[in-house]
């Protein structure tokens, strides 16, 4: 039985795609685990690390409790938008001028992760200015 669990779960983590949120996906995949481990041991670590990868994903990189706060954070904050005439999607790459990039709070668990506001919208952005989750 726990054979069978195990293996759904691990089919469950290498079904999901590379590209998706990978931070999400770790972050996720570190709660899980620990959860897991708390309440079944070392076979409860593996099937709630897997789970929790996914849920961390479809959370994205700053997680869904997580979104609200970052949105208070950046309106307090009163940065400049960006006027940009592309769609401010995931995967689009800003320009390297123009555009000001500022630091996300450790708080947030964002790692290698800048933030901006473009089209009043604020975006989490990587190093390569690839936008990486649009904070609706």
């Amino acid at each position: 039985m726990n054979l069978k669990i195990l293996l759904a779960a691990s089919a469950l983590a290498l079904s999901l795609p590379v590209a998706a949120q990978a931070q999400g996906l770790v972050r996720g995949a570190e709660r899980g685990a620990q959860d897991g481990a708390d309440v079944g041991g070392p076979i409860g670590a593996i099937v709630g690390g897997a789970v929790g990868a996914a849920t961390g994903t479809v959370g994205g990189i700053l997680g869904i409790d997580d979104r609200p706060r970052f949105r208070q954070y950046v309106t307090r904050e009163r940065r400049s938008s960006y006027a940009y005439d592309g769609d401010v999607r995931v995967g689009t790459v800003l320009p390297s001028a123009g555009v000001t990039y500022y630091d996300v709070p450790d708080e947030y668990n964002a790692r290698d992760s800048r933030y901006t506001i473009v089209n009043d919208r604020p975006v989490l952005v990587d190093r390569s200015r690839r936008i990486v989750e649009v904070i609706d």
